[in-house]
């Protein structure tokens, strides 16, 4: 595939992948849920698939645990699809790479890697609204299920989209109106963009989504089937009263059971997400404030970690910071993506709540999109990616209707089709799962893990004896995020000395707290004990991994 300097398709490393791939067609929600429940069969002993809860349109909301043993016991990462519901492809995406760690487990380096960690995939948060795309009636879904007055007037979902040109497709409406905000972009004149008065421009056209004014209050389709987004229902930054945010956080049962299933599973460091936000196409900064020291005059009851007394976290630490970074030029390296487009930030969304609520490492990516250089509206940078690359069907030609809110008034119907600009073609998802698993693999490989470094038994005579020894972390990740340190539902690491009958303590304590490890950081213990024979050292947490080390003193 050619990437031109105009246009950038996140596909580079399609090219230089040695496996040949078939394509991989969308599922619909019947096809989908038979792959996912066809994988425990298929890998008995890898692979556990469960159902978390169902939503309020009645849809399974899928877990699947890999990995082989205790699975719950190891370090872990968890994976989560449609986090959106109208990001297709992330659902693919966490499904495909779930089932690419499983055909792999028999190579060494991937039995390897699942020997150390866990892989959580859940592959579709949001099917009541990805289940549009496969509907005879296609718009971009969000909203799940549960019937919501969204414009608040005592009625709910009363007033939704219709489609006036009978073609299947929810695209846009444009009035001739002199009093209206919107023109035809220069850049291509099917695109509609607000006029810009500081130009001089005056507008001419009225835009809104196709349907009528059911309800009689000169607003459009503000009240469709449906009424809460996942991706807005989780407690950081949580909109009270904010459309589609839910009746207050964690208030549907798909999000609740994510967040139970999260919440219980300590072993977790790091949480993957395929949706809207992006901090791998362009990774989050740190805000510049006080060090620990000054903002508090002292260490905290957990190590070294960031003192936010009274403050709220609201930015990426430092330290976090350096992964971020580091995962963001590994995604663009692996997966060839340039050109992200600015993330979406949006109050209660996934990745922000686990991240500062959570407290675990968080990433997401939409894994695709298309980039302009020199085109400044998306849509038309689009538009003429899609002429170069001989794309067909993504845009509905501007054609006159009568519509009966407008009788004497010119209005017509048109526009991109619904899900054009984000979900990539069906051909591509084989490439796309498997540059994302190239990603996840290799991340993966970066984990927190301990070792037992400069261990020294010295006999002090008198049958006492003195034992040191560093706990260090070989990986590439801290033992935990720094947002997770002072957080209670992330496991303290601990590390503890068992003694035999007749042996006792002189000095040093049988259980300490082992501080947060950045990569290659290191931490000293020491003992004093008398009475010989063996003694065991056992160090760590459900989400480093634990090690143990048996000395023998005579």
């Amino acid at each position: 595939m050619k990437i031109t300097k105009h246009f950038i398709l996140p596909l580079i490393l399609i090219l230089l992948t040695t496996r040949a791939l078939p394509q991989a067609p969308y599922g619909d929600y019947k096809a989908f849920s038979a792959r996912i429940e066809s994988l425990q069969g298929k890998y008995p002993g890898l692979c556990a698939v469960s159902v978390l809860t169902k939503t309020s349109g009645g849809k399974n909301v899928y877990a699947i645990a890999i990995g082989p043993g205790n699975r719950d016991n190891k370090p872990a990462i968890a994976i989560l699809g449609g986090v959106e519901g109208q990001y297709i492809a992330g659902r693919e995406l966490a499904l495909g790479i779930a089932e690419r760690l499983l055909e792999e487990a028999g190579n060494a380096e991937t039995k390897a890697l699942l020997a150390k960690i866990t892989f959580y995939v859940l592959p579709d948060m949001s099917p009541d609204a990805s289940e549009q795309f496969f509907s005879s009636l296609k718009y971009e879904r969000t909203l799940n299920a549960r019937a919501t007055d969204d414009d608040r007037d005592f009625r709910t979902d009363e007033d939704p989209y219709e489609d006036l040109n009978n073609d299947g497709f929810i695209t846009l409406v444009r009035i001739s109106d002199p009093t209206g905000n919107y023109i035809e972009s220069d850049e291509d004149k099917r695109v509609m963009v607000p006029a810009d008065l500081s130009k001089g421009e005056t507008g001419k056209y009225r835009i809104i989504t196709e349907g009528i004014d059911n309800d009689r209050d000169e607003e459009f389709n503000e009240d469709g089937p449906g009424g809460v987004i996942f991706n807005r229902n989780f407690t950081y930054n949580f909109e009270e009263y904010g459309l589609n945010s839910g009746i207050h956080a964690v208030s549907e049962p798909e999000t609740k059971a994510v967040a139970d299933f999260l919440y219980d599973h300590f072993n977790i460091y790091m949480t993957m997400a395929f949706g809207p936000q992006d901090n791998l196409g362009q990774p989050m900064k740190a805000q510049e404030r006080q060090s620990p020291a000054q903002s508090t005059g002292q260490a905290g009851s957990r190590g070294m970690g960031m003192q936010t007394g009274d403050r709220r976290l609201s930015s990426i630490t430092k330290s976090d910071e350096t992964i971020n970074k580091l995962l963001s030029d590994r995604y663009h390296e692996i997966t060839g993506v340039k050109g992200a487009p600015p993330s979406k930030s949006v109050p209660g969304n996934f990745m922000e709540w686990s991240y500062f609520h959570y407290g675990r490492y968080s990433f997401s990516t939409p894994a695709w999109w298309i980039q302009s250089e020199k085109i400044k509206n998306s849509e038309a940078a689009f538009l003429k990616y899609a002429e170069r690359k001989e794309l067909k069907d993504v845009f509905v030609e501007w054609t006159e209707i009568k519509h009966p809110d407008f009788p004497d008034k010119k209005a017509e119907t048109g526009g991109l089709k619904p899900f054009a600009m984000i979900v990539p073609p069906a051909d591509t998802l084989s490439y796309l799962v498997e540059a994302n698993y190239k990603f996840i693999a290799a991340a993966a490989k970066m984990h927190p893990e301990l070792e037992f470094t400069d261990l020294k038994v010295e006999n002090a005579g008198e049958n006492l004896f003195r034992i040191t020894l560093k706990v260090h972390n070989k990986g590439v990740f801290a033992t935990c995020a720094e947002s997770g340190n002072n957080n209670m539902w992330t496991r303290i690491m601990r590390i503890s000395l068992d003694l035999q009958s007749g042996q006792k303590l002189i000095s040093g304590q049988k259980v300490q707290r082992i501080r947060r490890l950045e990569g290659n950081d290191s931490e000293e213990f020491s003992w004093l004990l008398s009475g010989k024979g063996s003694a065991t050292i056992n160090a760590g947490a459900l989400n480093t991994g634990t090690i143990s080390t048996s000395i023998n003193l005579k």
